[in-house]
């Protein structure tokens, strides 16, 4: 079982899109996945169908063996989801000095081949779990002026929680998102981006698709949405560099 945690303390980047259909496409390679959401906001899960859940990820984190009874299975074959509640929000303070606590659930939870972690945008305890429990972290960087501005506070946090919790973790890749190739800015910042991390981009990038911001709305990945859609066929592209890559690790 490999572990992705889709990170970034900066909010509105696209990570809670990414985690969904990246998740769903990775089902759809014949993979069991689980999708876990970390954010109190709850949006990954409202994403896929599951909204005004009274029991989920919280619960979960404080009797890891009763894990496998908060999972709930989507629309999607093959793809699972442990979904997020409001009370996550005051697990922060909780989690404070348990960094094991995702861990131990995921522990609890054998079958999948993958895990995707939707952490909440901040570099807080819930995130400090992500960070623990994970093999590997994909980035979701969206491209404007400010993209790289504050990725310095992630990266030097990975370094810390490497040398103190988890040797093993690596960031898998960075994911440009929102990206509008008719503008001279989203160029210029996908070259810096690229300049600055190299290799570590992806080379798939996801543009500005009206039918992602839609498929929310509908409770679906954009693959059962809109799968003709430009946003569709980046996040298919996204998948597949993925699995390359975690083949690797």
């Amino acid at each position: 079982m490999k572990i992705l945690g889709i990170v970034n303390q900066k909010g509105g980047v696209g990570k809670t899109t990414t985690a969904i259909n990246l998740s769903a496409y990775l089902a759809a390679g014949g993979r069991r996945v689980l999708l876990v959401d970390m954010d109190a906001q709850g949006n990954a899960s409202s994403g896929l169908g599951q909204r005004g859940v009274q029991q989920g990820l919280y619960q979960a984190l404080l009797d890891p063996a009763s894990a496998a009874s908060f999972v709930v299975e989507t629309g999607t074959p093959g793809l699972s989801l442990l979904p997020a509640t409001p009370d996550l929000a005051g697990a922060g303070v909780e989690l404070a000095d348990d960094t094991g606590a995702l861990r131990a659930v995921l522990d609890a939870l054998p079958g999948y081949d993958l895990v995707v972690i939707d952490a909440p945008p901040s570099l807080g305890p819930l995130t400090i779990n992500v960070l623990a429990a994970a093999d590997a972290l994909i980035i979701p960087l969206q491209a404007e002026y400010y993209a790289l501005e504050g990725l310095a506070g992630l990266t030097d946090t990975v370094e810390r929680v490497r040398q103190a919790l988890n040797p093993g973790l690596r960031i898998l890749g960075v994911a440009l998102t929102m990206f509008d190739g008719r503008t001279n800015l989203a160029q210029e910042v996908e070259q810096n981006v690229r300049g600055h991390f190299g290799e570590l981009v992806f080379w798939s990038v996801i543009p500005r698709n009206v039918r992602l911001s839609e498929a929310p709305s509908y409770a679906k990945p954009i693959g059962a949405f809109a799968p003709m859609s430009a946003g569709a066929a980046a996040y298919k592209r996204l998948s597949e560099e993925v699995m390359q890559r975690v083949e690797k690790i």
